[in-house]
């Protein structure tokens, strides 16, 4: 657990370090990464207190990060709503779709609950892809950021954005820091250790596990709104199977169970799908810029090299290295 895990500071504070230096010196192009980067961040987070602390696999979590993202859409443009009210609106409607669906989700676990989570994900994605009011296949534009002239920010600044996004990831860090250390993260780590011997003792799990789910969704809800924000866009692509398993990759590399790792995890994500994908990249390592059009094979490699390498993922493993070191 984090309360248990000395590295866990240090680690969350390196990162945070390494995004304020990037942030600083960074151009346009950086500071729109950086954002996404945060984006991505609190989505595989609030995945992470399913996977890795309640020990429920999800390949549906794409479902809440869509429906934020239109509901944002649906307050701002067609009710005129500010952005604020329209992002807190988001996060209730994702809740709201957690708690109806987690009451059903939770009572079955393993391949089940995946597969279930999964035809969710793809349920939410078919209704968007059909919706004609929300553009369909086409998607939705027009999405605004919020106003904080009041305040002298300019949103339309990719700078000024960007640094609200980090701000923003470093809150849900710490408020799930908050969760996963308090004795409602305790018993979800003894559910998923061992879920017989707690029901046993007269611990109502299923509580416990929706009220997970929920949070979780809440929060994939939120980060929904922010990636609506970041690119004035929504399509149904935010919903499909894909989205969801790529949060989990996120999660997996980066280390199950601990929140840094997932922050780190989708760092490591969207840097490779930024990095691999442009010709520079390959130029600047003296080989030929169509390797670009085989970034995702690459992508591949690296991912199965680090499981092979990191089974617990990366930050896992520094942690348990660490551990070793210290060891008398």
């Amino acid at each position: 657990m984090i309360g248990r895990d000395p590295l866990h500071l240090p680690a969350a504070a390196a990162l945070v370090v390494a995004a304020g230096v990037a942030w600083y010196g960074g151009d346009f192009f950086r500071h729109e990464v950086l954002a996404e980067i945060a984006i991505f961040a609190i989505l595989a987070m609030s995945l992470d207190l399913l996977v890795g602390y309640a020990g429920l696999v999800s390949l549906g979590h794409a479902a809440f990060f869509a429906v934020g993202a239109y509901a944002t859409a649906s307050f701002t443009v067609f009710l005129g709503w500010p952005v604020p009210a329209a992002t807190a609106a988001a996060v209730g409607c994702a809740a709201i779709l957690a708690a109806v669906a987690g009451v059903f989700v939770i009572r079955v676990g393993g391949v089940f609950f995946i597969m279930i989570t999964l035809a969710l994900g793809q349920m939410v994605y078919a209704y968007f892809f059909k919706a004609r009011e929300f553009g369909a296949d086409n998607g939705m534009a027009g999405i605004p950021r919020p106003d904080l002239t009041a305040l002298g920010l300019d949103t339309a600044d990719p700078q000024v954005f960007s640094a609200l996004m980090l701000v923003a990831a470093v809150a849900v860090w710490a408020l799930l820091r908050m969760v996963v250390r308090s004795p409602f993260g305790a018993m979800l780590v003894a559910i998923h250790r061992n879920e017989n011997r707690v029901r046993a003792l007269g611990c109502p799990v299923q509580h416990y596990k929706l009220a997970a789910f929920v949070l979780a969704g809440a929060l994939g809800g939120f980060a929904g709104s922010l990636i609506a924000q970041h690119s004035g866009f929504v399509s149904p692509d935010l919903g499909f199977w894909t989205v969801s398993g790529e949060v989990l990759i996120m999660v997996i590399i980066g280390g199950m169970g601990s929140l840094v790792g997932a922050a780190l995890g989708a760092t490591i994500m969207v840097l490779l799908r930024h990095e691999l994908s442009h010709g520079a990249f390959w130029e600047a390592l003296g080989l030929s810029a169509d390797l670009a059009s085989y970034w995702q094979f690459v992508m591949g490699l690296i991912f199965i090299a680090i499981v092979l390498l990191a089974g617990d993922g990366l930050y896992g493993r520094l942690s348990s290295t660490w551990r070793r070191v210290r060891r008398p």
